[in-house]
């Protein structure tokens, strides 16, 4: 094994978990985040040479990002509507667990809109990281970061302490 077959061995082992989170963050679903992190963790690998002096993670962020997006476009899930009469706000009561709570809210917003959340408040990146991973300007990350915050606050007004916009 060559040295530069280790140095992403050892670099994808450290790095994997936190990939797999953020990919899980992203899409909702265990198993499409593990494809997401395969489908990184390889085109990272394929690139190792020119990575490994710089910053890897970014890399695989930006792909599993553009990725999700991608899939998402493709797929075009249905949306479920309410029956006339029928409304479907979760029904929230005081032993509801505010994880469950919060990943509902999160399953509300465009895959553009979770990814701003996800790599700002969960993966705690900075805005030009996060830009930088979507592949978007700050002002974009701006806007969709206010847009999701807001759609948070009406899919989880429970949760509005959570959510408070930074200042």
């Amino acid at each position: 094994m060559t040295t530069d077959e280790e140095s992403f061995r050892r670099w994808a082992g450290e790095r994997q978990l936190a990939l797999l989170r953020t990919a899980l963050l992203l899409t909702g679903d265990h198993h499409r985040a593990e494809d997401l992190v395969q489908e990184a963790l390889a085109k990272v690998a394929l690139r190792w040479r020119r990575l490994s002096g710089g910053n890897p993670e970014a890399y695989a962020r930006q792909i599993i990002v553009r990725d999700n997006i991608s899939a998402w476009r493709k797929r075009r899930r249905e949306v479920v509507v309410a029956e006339p009469g029928e409304t479907l706000t979760p029904d929230i009561t005081a032993g509801v667990d505010r994880r469950i709570l919060l990943d509902q809210a999160l399953a509300t917003l465009t895959p553009r809109q979770r990814a701003v959340v996800v790599l700002r408040y969960y993966d705690d990146l900075t805005e030009r990281a996060a830009a930088d991973a979507m592949g978007v300007s700050v002002g974009t990350v701006k806007s969709q970061t206010s847009l999701a915050l807001r759609r948070l606050r009406e899919a989880a007004p429970e949760l509005a302490e959570l959510l408070r916009e930074e200042s």
